[in-house]
């Protein structure tokens, strides 16, 4: 889906322009996103695997929640947003522990380059996995896995393959965030 999305500048300060998602992709402008990692107290991390319709990294495993930020629109609300629409959970503002801001450049294409900030949140997840209600079109599977499996898997590299290639610097800090609040 195309959205009217804020554009930033390379520092992430907003630039009082939009366009649409699709465009600043082609063009390679920097514009903000959400991405919500939830955890349960006994360890375990929720992932999802993006649907095989998706435009960037079909069928590999990412962040529990992820989501571009619309124009003029609060990130918190954003990130609430996303997780309603796409795990079907209602969460507040005060389920939201924010952990911080990444830059990232992927060149996707010739004519496709996500140049985008995430704003990072933990939440801890406090229901069963069979209650979360994903979102067809844009999450193929959700799964909890334990986090030393992650570590492994992720910045470990044994199966970076299957993941969104995140910096290994990220994955090691959203490990490092939730095994401190075991």
């Amino acid at each position: 889906m195309d959205e009217l999305v804020d554009i930033l500048d390379s520092e992430g300060k907003y630039t009082g322009k939009t366009a649409l998602k699709s465009e600043a992709h082609r063009q390679g402008l920097f514009h903000p996103t959400v991405h919500i990692w939830f955890y349960t107290k006994n360890g375990q991390l929720l992932i999802q695997q993006r649907a095989k319709t998706k435009d960037t990294h079909p069928l590999l495993w990412d962040v529990s929640v992820a989501g571009h930020v619309g124009a003029g629109e609060d990130i918190e609300l954003s990130a609430i947003r996303e997780i309603q629409e796409e795990i079907g959970l209602a969460v507040s503002i005060n389920g939201l522990d924010f952990i911080g801001t990444v830059k990232e450049v992927h060149k996707i294409a010739e004519d496709f380059t996500d140049c985008e900030f995430h704003h990072i949140f933990l939440s801890e997840l406090k229901v069963p996995l069979k209650s979360l209600k994903r979102q067809v079109n844009e999450v193929q599977a959700l799964r909890l896995i334990p986090l030393t499996q992650f570590s492994e898997e992720t910045w470990g590299m044994a199966k970076l393959h299957e993941y969104v290639p995140h910096d290994v610097e990220y994955y090691k800090r959203i490990i490092g965030e939730i095994q401190s609040r075991l």
